[in-house]
């Protein structure tokens, strides 16, 4: 999958150019809490962030950007986790952006081009139990509560969306 468009907003697959935005994005409060700390405090960092996404083959990250301005202002991921039978789907999104459709938008237009792409059956997403915003999203999405699971002795809420059912 390539890039994606919707009506407000341009997804493009991750790139060095965004090295600046990731640097910001990942030190934000809402990551730090709900992500946890990456420990990127540089350009190399980021720049090395960057380059461990696109080594790993089982991970896919887009750059969600404003298509008014090509400002970046979040991310859709979709990573293989060892702990999940399918793909789990992330999203981020600096503060400013919250809270105004965008990360619906963007999750929504990765799930449809999945459907349509038929490369996926089934995707998780997981998350902390206090992080109230991304479960309502993840609702909005369709995506149904499963579990609560513990790798690495954190508890975490996992939702489903069968990507198949109509």
């Amino acid at each position: 999958m390539e890039n994606i468009q919707t009506q407000r907003l341009l997804l493009t697959k991750i790139d060095y150019c965004d090295t600046d935005f990731y640097l910001e994005l990942v030190n934000t409060p809402a990551w730090l809490a709900y992500i946890g700390n990456r420990n990127i405090y540089s350009t190399l960092d980021a720049q090395n962030y960057i380059q461990a996404i696109l080594d790993n083959p089982q991970t896919s990250y887009w750059t969600v950007h404003l298509k008014m301005d090509q400002k970046p202002i979040g991310t859709i991921s979709l990573i293989k986790r060892e702990y999940l039978k399918a793909h789990d789907l992330g999203f981020a999104f600096l503060p400013h952006y919250m809270n105004k459709g965008y990360a619906y938008e963007a999750a929504h237009a990765v799930v449809e081009q999945l459907k349509k792409e038929g490369t996926h059956v089934l995707l998780y997403a997981a998350t902390l139990p206090e992080n109230k915003s991304s479960i309502k999203l993840l609702m909005r999405l369709g995506f149904s509560f499963v579990e609560v699971i513990k790798p690495a002795g954190e508890l975490l809420n996992v939702y489903q969306l069968n990507l198949w059912e109509e």
